[in-house]
């Protein structure tokens, strides 16, 4: 069988949601949309079962995959519903969602159902994308607190800088909250991965820990807290083939890399078709049986090469690690023109092997 496979560390990703929680100092959303950033939802899901407050998914598909699973616990529709004809499956699978457009509230309120609706009432409060604006955000909530079949409101924003501890943004946009929901009774969800890595002042009852659940850095550079995110993807393969070139002799297509000496090639079987970046560049640091080594020539398909020169050792069945703790995520993907949410979510046609239950 052909042998790239992405190792997912459990225990990792369930240490991992404890940090959030714990810089959080409430309860956390674990959110596991887009198949847990290419980890495995359904797996995912299980192994924080036991403690994670609540999921976070981007639709109502992967809210429904996660019941199918027999996933009991909460589950967040972060981007709400998009039909109103979605709501009677949300009430048939207990599921919250989050309400950031005047049609949603129109929909809540002429929807007739004798359960209790459980709103994540949305403020844009500077990232204009989605939700309300200040004065619908408390027009809104005093339409939706008048409501039977509305429970109590959890009040929420999305950080749009926080990665940005120079920029002035996280905290106009917390102080923009602040103000809108003075006087609202509910509770209060601002926080993302950056906002719990990089500004400790701004807190609320909920937060919503994304991509550090899967150990990776969204900060721009590592940290004490940073450095407590265990990596919960190890991305694996092996040599299949070896060549020898000579000087000036080309590997690969377009002829990117071109040898300066005498070069030993080891082609790996994964590729971009597997979420490797295609162009990564000459260079890109990989690990060959645990030894430091290098991307060379453009990444095919289904295959890329490295270079075995300084490695005799090394050759047809030896292991190359293209990502996990050495190198991270968060460390590759600039190099390669993209970014760390990017990498994970690619993932494809790999087998994943779940390590820790």
């Amino acid at each position: 069988m052909r042998p790239a496979r992405a190792l997912i560390d459990l225990d990792a990703l369930r240490g991992n949601y404890r940090l959030a929680r714990e810089l959080g100092g409430g309860k956390a959303v674990a959110v596991i949309k887009a198949d847990a950033y290419g980890h495995g939802a359904v797996r995912c899901a299980r192994a924080l079962q036991a403690e994670a407050d609540a999921f976070g998914v981007a639709c109502i598909e992967e809210a429904l995959e996660l019941r199918a699973a027999g996933i009991t616990g909460p589950i967040l529709l972060l981007e709400g519903f998009f039909d109103a004809d979605e709501l009677p499956l949300i009430v048939e699978h207990d599921l919250w969602f989050a309400v950031g457009a005047p049609w949603q509230v129109e929909a809540v309120a002429a929807f007739q159902t004798t359960a209790t609706l459980t709103v994540w009432l949305k403020l844009d409060s500077g990232m204009h994308r989605l939700g309300l604006w200040p004065d619908e955000f408390r027009a809104a909530h005093a339409t939706l607190s008048t409501l039977a079949h509305v429970g109590p409101m959890v009040l929420m924003t999305h950080m749009a800088r926080a990665d940005e501890l120079d920029s002035p943004r996280t905290r106009e946009q917390a102080d923009v909250f602040a103000a809108a929901i003075e006087g609202l009774a509910g509770q209060t969800s601002l926080c993302n991965s950056p906002a719990l890595l990089g500004w400790p002042d701004v807190r609320s009852d909920w937060v919503r820990p994304g991509l550090m659940l899967y150990g990776i850095n969204p900060m721009p550079a590592h940290t004490a807290l940073t450095e407590r995110l265990r990596p919960v993807m190890t991305m694996r393969s092996k040599i299949f083939a070896v060549r020898d070139i000579a000087v000036g002799e080309p590997v690969g297509y377009g002829a990117r890399f071109v040898a300066q000496r005498p070069t030993r090639v080891g082609v790996v079987a994964l590729g971009y078709a597997d979420g490797y970046p295609q162009f990564a560049p000459n260079g890109t640091p990989v690990r060959i049986d645990d030894q430091p080594g290098i991307v060379i020539g453009r990444v095919s398909m289904d295959m890329l090469t490295v270079d075995l020169t300084h490695l005799p050792q090394a050759g047809i069945g030896s292991t190359v690690t293209l990502w996990g703790d050495a190198p991270r995520i968060e460390a590759l993907a600039p190099l390669c023109g993209v970014s760390a949410y990017q990498l994970p979510c690619g993932v494809k046609r790999v087998v994943r092997e779940y390590l820790g239950g």
